[in-house]
């Protein structure tokens, strides 16, 4: 690897112990206009956040319900906002947006406004801090010369992943050219649809796609596409949620946030990009040809509702996630069952209580899968 620091690829064994790692503090300010930090500065995410144990065990278990603390509140937000730090956006005035809805997107195919990507760096910070600091879990090789990364978003994966691994070419794809001006070297972004023809020059040791269920018409074409593009040996890996969410003892029969689940399922697939498709990952890796596909599955509470420090910290990182997004993520695809904006937001009104009710048991199983492409790597 590239650094002392630098987190090793996770093990099935030994994964008890936790190094707790202080915060390197907010970047530095000019006349109270935030300074974007140079590549030297960049601290990864894992250093940043303060890592909790999830118990025994290789993967954490299924949440238990803390029956002590039904009322407990939301979990230590201002340790979520610490955690958040501001990049800069590519400027340029040959990129124009529209309104809709309120939201503004982009012209290429629709892009995302600020807020939005403060909500990915969140979830980048989220699945960090749930695989306690891990950025991948394939059981990649420290001398692979070629990554990519698809849907990258604000590119911070691509980025940490260009400093553990200084040796190799790490490239970032996204239909928004939302990602920071300075990167380091190895790291570059490029505008692409992860769904038109793949038209690489190189073969890759190593691609990645996080939170994609939204993204795809058809998946399996995707992973397919992938397929083709690995140099033999190298792996694919995918992590996504799967949708509906589940319930510790099940939903009640009133719960606003069960039924906002059934309306963006129904939602989503009347736009044609289905929400339940990660289930199928591990499936339509083994049919594209992967071979040792590993399937990882992690839980994410929709509150701090369960017991230990390790999972009400997730459901505080998580619960920031839903609520920020919860508009972006409804407006699109509830509209396409024929709600209007003002019946959306007002059914998300009783969306966002239940959201911060710990006696709803809410959470949603996050698929963590990979596999390698048959052959032996080049020397």
């Amino acid at each position: 690897m590239g650094s002392s620091n630098a987190p090793d690829h996770v093990e099935d064994q030994g994964l008890d112990v936790v190094t707790t790692v202080a915060d390197s503090g907010p970047s530095p300010e000019t006349n109270n206009v935030p300074v974007r930090p140079t590549v030297q500065e960049h601290v990864p995410m894992a250093n940043r956040l303060s890592l909790e144990s999830w118990g025994t065990g290789s993967m954490p278990g299924v949440p238990d319900v803390d029956e002590e603390s039904n009322s407990y509140g939301r979990y230590d937000v201002e340790e979520i906002q610490s955690t958040k730090f501001s990049t800069s956006s590519i400027q340029s005035s040959i990129y124009h947006y529209v309104e809709e809805n309120g939201r503004t997107y982009h012209r290429y195919k629709q892009g995302r406004e600020q807020k939005e990507q403060d909500r990915l760096d969140l979830q980048h910070a989220l699945f960090v801090m749930s695989t306690r600091g891990k950025i991948y879990l394939a059981p990649l090789k420290d001398d692979i010369k070629n990554i990519l990364d698809i849907a990258t978003g604000t590119g911070l994966w691509a980025i940490e992943m260009a400093q553990l691994f200084p040796n190799a070419k790490v490239l970032g794809t996204d239909l928004s050219p939302i990602q920071p001006l300075y990167v380091p070297e190895n790291c570059s972004f490029e505008i692409d649809d992860a769904e038109d023809e793949w038209t690489f020059s190189t073969k890759f040791d190593y691609i990645h796609g996080r939170a994609l269920l939204s993204c795809f018409k058809d998946p399996s074409a995707v992973i397919q596409q992938a397929y083709e593009a690995l140099a033999p040996g190298g792996y694919l890996e995918l992590q996504d949620g799967i949708f509906p969410m589940e319930y510790a003892g099940g939903p009640r029969p009133d719960c606003a946030l069960h039924k906002w689940n059934e309306l963006v399922i129904a939602g989503a697939e009347k736009t044609g990009r289905s929400w339940t498709n990660v289930q199928h990952y591990k499936r339509w890796l083994e049919e594209a040809g992967f071979e040792d596909v590993v399937e990882r599955r992690l839980y994410y509470p929709t509150s701090p509702w369960p017991k230990g420090k390790y999972y009400k910290t997730i459901a505080a990182y998580f619960q920031e996630d839903l609520l920020i997004g919860l508009d972006a993520l409804s407006l699109k695809v509830m509209g396409a069952l024929g709600m209007s904006p003002d019946e959306i937001r007002e059914f998300l009104v009783d969306v966002r209580k239940d959201l911060h009710d710990t006696s709803i048991h809410g959470y949603l199983r996050i698929v963590c899968v990979y596999g390698r492409k048959p052959g032996a790597r080049a020397a």
